[in-house]
């Protein structure tokens, strides 16, 4: 009763501080550790925050949430875009169907079940069963079916489970007949799906882990196994391992018919990977290489006969397909699709098609094609927006696809191979309508003169009279593309008046290679540069002003805003950066890391180390300056980003701004990077973020439903 009162007090002076216009940050201990980089002294006063699960840090966790929530709790209008989020997400939702052999799968929620229920509609049948449900998993809905890996002939299935969000898994096995679940049961796996092979499948993992480890250790030394149904994870077969490579990863795989074995590698430091195999229907068995060497990427798409198709960037950088018989690749290979103007992003192959999706000027444009590179037919889209799916094997007739973009919700389409031709298998019912808005794509100059598409989506009938409130959302980083994608959350803040603009900068892979390499390491600058750009962009066409503009990003994304707010805090109103890389001294050490250096350098690289000592979020905050509105986000068991990046970097904002600054964190508790979240953790998250974007912009809220 005594620590109740106590919260109590502790909850009503900071609500009353606010109040006053005044905020007190939680103390956040300074300790006197430094550390020298190649002759420059670097103190880490924060560094005790790195030690997860200590008392310390559990404390400064509850002040900071507290504070967070006082604050928060303040805005007249957070339970008004609760009630909206809450009704808008209240609808039936569906993921593109999948085969598990002659058996149809698919994810479907109800509306606000905590996760997704995973359906099977069997062989000959029209009405669909449950097969996996991960909402009796847990009485909080925090632990999610992370994902599904049935067998080729359908009788077995691989699920995956994920507690808290974490990235480690552990594995489970079921009869698909009957659902019933086998004795198998695989842990300490990470990064890794499960590769189907005879009558068991290749995995990776790592050693055992002690549980207080999981969330900050580095993961190194990755072995792949083979597991035969119906036997003991400790029975597994070592089947590959890189002793002098222990931050590597690799994977190992099976061409439909299981003639092949493939074996792909990469290691810190180096670009692409590496691709080896074993031709089972030969004597000699050991694995041959196929492409060595580091810089490019080659992915395996399909086995015809003795040859394979892959999809590659050598000598394309927006990716090409080649055909080859890997026993003689010299004399044998032939390019089947040759590279264009547009990105090859993605290829499957279904039936007798292979499916070649491009992105062109950041829209998906679909092509099929025969197995040598002949075009048969293009889907047609709506309009601009993003697709994915087309999954299959070569027996299937069909297959199925999902479409969206900024203003038209997920559309599910089932597509005959045979005749060509789309039709719509599921429609989503929801409260929105896509005539009342419209979503723009524009291009803008960098700095450097370089040409930057963006997309801007309002609510039609705005005045572009420079007063209007903008997000500008960003990530640029890992060749990761920012395609057009539906987000219903976005509804309460256009239909208040708000536009959303998403930014897509160098550094992602929305035109190539070398798209994605002018924002690497020492291109990071153009970057943030890009970013900026497009700020000023959204101000001289008269959608907003400095007080007016919002930013957000998460991950890398979240490291953008950091820096950005750094070098230009005049630019923006608030900043909402999301489990980002904070601490680029140190991020490698941490456990997928060192992952990482191949985009962003390292600081044991003397050249590296000054690059990221320039723009690091944590090192180059400014005092005596006037910063944006800051809320950061943050989870307690993020095992890629670990919250001490967010943790330190809040702590230092805290110090070092003066006091008519705002710098708050709000750390959700058993969740991690992002994936897995119940719907009332999403809805809460993005309940307080829309709250803090809004209130500090100065906007009233008035009911979307």
């Amino acid at each position: 009763m005594q620590k109740i009162v106590i919260i109590m007090i502790s909850f009503l002076f900071f609500q009353e501080l606010i109040a006053q216009g005044k905020i007190i940050y939680p103390e956040s201990m300074r300790t006197d550790v430094i550390d020298n980089y190649h002759g420059v002294v670097v103190a880490d006063p924060y560094r005790w925050m790195e030690e997860f699960g200590s008392d310390e840090i559990s404390n400064w966790i509850k002040e900071q949430n507290k504070l967070t929530e006082s604050y928060l709790s303040r805005i007249p209008y957070r339970d008004s875009i609760r009630e909206d989020l809450t009704l808008l997400w209240n609808y039936p939702r569906y993921s593109t169907p999948f085969k598990a052999g002659k058996h149809l799968l698919y994810y479907f929620n109800d509306g606000l079940r905590p996760q997704s229920v995973l359906y099977i509609v069997r062989e000959g049948k029209t009405e669909p069963e449950v097969l996996i449900d991960p909402n009796t998993f847990s009485e909080d809905g925090t632990i999610s079916l992370s994902g599904v890996y049935p067998s080729r002939d359908g009788k077995y299935i691989v699920y995956s489970v994920s507690e808290s969000g974490l990235d480690w898994r552990e594995f489970f096995v079921i009869l698909t007949a009957t659902g019933e679940r086998l004795k198998d049961n695989l842990k300490f796996i990470k990064f890794s799906g499960a590769d189907w092979f005879k009558d068991g499948f290749f995995y990776s993992r790592y050693d055992n882990v002690d549980t207080n480890e999981m969330i900050t250790t580095s993961n190194e030394s990755s072995k792949i196994y083979y597991h035969k149904i119906g036997t003991s994870q400790s029975e597994d077969s070592l089947v590959y391992e890189d002793i002098d490579n222990p931050m590597s990863s690799h994977w190992i795989f099976s061409s439909e018919d299981e003639e092949y074995l493939f074996l792909g590698k990469s290691k810190m430091g180096e670009d692409g990977n590496e691709l080896y195999f074993k031709d089972l229907t030969a004597i000699d068995t050991g694995w041959r290489p196929v492409f060595t060497g580091w810089g490019d990427s080659y992915s395996v798409i399909y086995k015809i006969g003795k040859q394979i198709i892959v999809r590659t960037d050598n000598g394309a950088e927006n990716y090409k397909l080649i055909k080859f018989d890997p026993v003689a690749i010299n004399e044998t290979i032939t390019e089947i699709v040759p590279e264009s103007r547009d990105v090859l992003s993605s290829v499957s192959a279904a039936g007798d098609k292979l499916f070649l999706t491009y992105m062109r000027d950041v829209a998906d444009v679909v092509l099929v094609s025969d197995f040598d590179g002949n075009i048969v037919n293009q889907i047609k889209f709506p309009n601009l927006g993003n697709v994915w799916g087309f999954d299959g094997k070569s027996d299937d007739t069909e297959v199925f696809y999902m479409f969206n973009s900024y203003v038209n919700p997920p559309t599910i389409f089932k597509y005959n191979i045979a005749d060509g031709k789309s039709e719509v298998y599921i429609k989503e019912n929801l409260q929105f309508n896509p005539d009342n808005y419209e979503s723009r794509r524009i291009f803008y100059k960098s700095k450097d003169g370089t040409e930057i598409p963006m997309y801007i989506t309002f609510k039609k009938g705005i005045t572009l009279d420079g007063q209007n409130p903008v997000l500008l959302y960003g990530y640029g980083g890992f060749n990761i593309s920012l395609l057009p994608g539906f987000n219903i959350s976005n509804k309460v803040f256009l239909d208040n008046g708000g536009v959303y603009a998403v930014a897509n900068i160098r550094g992602g892979g929305e035109y190539g290679k070398r798209w994605h390499e002018q924002g690497t390491k020492f291109n990071k600058q153009n970057v943030f540069d890009d970013f900026i750009a497009a700020a000023e962009y959204l101000m001289e066409e008269g959608y907003t002003n400095p007080e007016k503009l919002a930013i957000k990003g998460g991950s890398n994304g979240g490291l953008l805003i950091g820096a950005v707010i750094n070098q230009r805090p005049d630019l923006f109103k608030v900043a909402v950066p999301q489990v980002g890389v904070m601490d680029m001294l140190r991020f490698h050490k941490f456990t997928i890391g060192w992952g990482w250096i191949t985009d962003f350098g390292s600081s044991d690289n003397k050249e590296e180390f000054e690059y990221l000592y320039k723009y690091s979020p944590l090192h180059n905050i400014k005092p005596d300056t006037k910063y944006p509105a800051i809320l950061v986000t943050t989870s307690e068991f993020d095992d890629r980003v670990v919250p001490a990046h967010s943790f330190k970097y809040t702590a230092e904002l805290q110090y070092t701004l003066s006091d008519d600054n705002l710098a708050l964190i709000r750390i959700e508790s058993k969740a991690g990077h992002g994936s897995g979240k119940p719907i009332t953790k999403v809805i809460d998250e993005q309940t307080d973020i829309w709250a803090f974007i809004m209130y500090n912009l100065g906007m009233s809220y008035k009911r979307v439903l």
